[in-house]
């Protein structure tokens, strides 16, 4: 539940920024919107990871979901580009918080036979968040005004928080937190032992990077009044399949449900690109959903089969690193090939599916080279 509001606080902003932004004065800078909000995430990873699993899991989730509250409040006083880019820096720290945390307390909590169906499960609550929160933020916006919309997300961001601080810890040996554990040294940056799961996130994250920039001003062009249609499309579709990937991913191996996921999440993007009317959006969300939803409970399981149990909260941050560098690079490139030029967004889709095509490759190579560990 924490997760799920979490999830809608930070989402339910995103259809309706680049519109804020245009009215701002800054609609050519549309792609660093996400690409920012990345930034802080990425780099924020490796303190996350550091102070998870030193400091906490439950006041690190707790830091993820305050620095949400606190930024819902700001947009409505931000009038310039330049604040308004310098509070996606901030607000991007709270995703590199969060679900560092949470993912290292689920893996806590339930045993190893379990957790594809554990992390597909806190998945499904993230990927609810992800559905409620931009149908509400694009429905509160056209219907109350943008600053009704900020307000709601810091209102569920402190919904969030409230569950948070009453949750149990489960790190064992837990620290009192010193400033010293903000201090990361180059071994503490990644996880090297989850670097390939790492590389499978990064290449199909881009994809959701050019979707996150370039979908609003899509939908709006075809048509679609409510820019979070395909958002909620998507993640509900997503929901749906994610009852049983984790089961799956968990039966027959992490390797296997990869491998379908990604040849998925490729065909769909391609299909975003392809299609130029609202029935084939739609469609090509489903699409995506479904993919992205047998991929990530396995990628997040992967990742934690790869690491060793005393340094969960940097293996996690790792792949999130990875997620991050993805989703920011697919928009800072997305945003900037688009410029505004709404005939450019399907050839950037279909270029973006060939890039997720390569992680496909890759999981097919690394399978054939660690038989004995798929």
């Amino acid at each position: 539940m924490s997760s799920l509001l979490f999830s809608a606080s930070f989402n339910m902003i995103i259809p309706e920024l680049p519109n804020h932004l245009s009215k701002m004065g800054g609609g050519e800078h549309k792609g660093l919107i996400i690409a920012l909000f990345t930034l802080t995430a990425g780099i924020s990873r490796p303190f996350s990871g550091k102070l998870t699993d030193r400091w906490g899991r439950v006041p690190v989730m707790a830091v993820g979901s305050v620095v949400c509250f606190v930024c819902g409040f700001l947009y409505p006083v931000i009038s310039s580009v330049a604040l308004f880019f310098l509070l996606r820096l901030v607000h991007g720290f709270s995703t590199g918080f969060k679900p560092t945390a949470t993912s290292a307390y689920v893996a806590d909590i339930i045993p190893q036979n379990r957790w594809g169906e554990a992390l597909g499960m806190h998945g499904l609550c993230f990927s609810i968040g992800g559905a409620i929160g931009p149908a509400v933020g694009s429905f509160i916006a056209q219907n109350y005004g943008i600053n009704p919309m900020f307000y709601s997300s810091s209102l569920f961001a402190l919904l969030s928080i409230v569950i948070v601080i009453n949750m149990r810890e489960t790190l064992q040996n837990k620290e009192r937190f010193s400033t010293s554990m903000l201090k990361i040294r180059r071994t503490e940056i990644l996880e090297w032992r989850v670097l390939p799961a790492a590389v499978v996130t990064l290449l199909s994250y881009s994809g959701y990077g050019v979707i996150l920039t370039l979908i609003p001003d899509w939908s709006e062009y075809l048509g679609i009044g409510n820019k979070g249609l395909f958002f909620t499309a998507y993640t509900l579709s997503s929901i749906l399949i994610r009852f049983i990937s984790g089961k799956v991913a968990d039966r027959y191996g992490r390797i296997h449900v990869m491998i379908v996921g990604l040849f998925i999440v490729a065909l769909a993007v391609l299909l975003i690109g392809l299609g130029d009317s609202i029935e084939g959006l739609i469609a090509g969300a489903i699409i995506y959903g479904i993919g992205t939803g047998i991929l990530s409970p396995a990628v997040n399981a992967w990742t934690i089969d790869l690491s060793l149990p005393q340094h969960r909260g940097k293996a996690m941050a790792t792949m999130y690193i990875a997620l991050e560098v993805g989703i920011g690079g697919g928009a800072l490139l997305a945003g900037y090939v688009y410029s505004d030029n709404v005939t450019r967004i399907p050839h950037i889709f279909i270029v973006n599916s060939f890039i997720i095509l390569i992680a496909f490759f890759y999981v097919i190579f690394w399978n054939q080279k660690n038989k004995s560990r798929t």
